[in-house]
């Protein structure tokens, strides 16, 4: 199969009519596509996405992708919340593969909106919150 044919790894349609067109330059319309290409992009080790796509107060100097020997297998969005017209919080749950054993991440992931797009601020673990 053809990578434009290709499922995206977000769950979406195809990768060429799902991601691909953030991961080429256009913005993403909600902070849900905008989750939803950043973890394709952590799937296909797109750096210069992410980091592009972080918002520069929280932005690391790197993701460090090359030592990250994970492999992502699955996404489920849980929410998409507009806390106002440039503020959202998307909730999800994202599964991968490490050393051969199963992990998942849940995360509560907050994205502000600047000059028409949306970047990824910061997130939290309610798992690791929880009693």
């Amino acid at each position: 199969m053809n990578k434009s044919s290709a499922l995206c790894p977000c769950g979406g349609k195809s990768y060429a009519s799902c991601c691909a067109p953030y991961h080429k330059g256009s913005p993403a319309p909600t902070a849900e596509a905008l989750m939803r290409s950043r973890y394709t992009a952590y799937a296909l080790k797109l750096e210069p996405y992410l980091l592009a796509t972080w918002h520069p107060d929280t932005r690391p100097a790197t993701a460090d992708l090359d030592s990250d020997d994970g492999r992502w297998i699955g996404l489920e969005v849980k929410r998409h919340m507009l806390e106002s017209a440039d503020r959202a919080i998307v909730e999800f749950v994202a599964r991968y593969k490490l050393g051969g054993r199963a992990h998942r991440l849940h995360e509560i992931s907050r994205f502000a909106r600047e000059d028409g797009c949306w970047l990824y601020v910061d997130g939290t673990f309610p798992e690791l919150h929880s009693v």
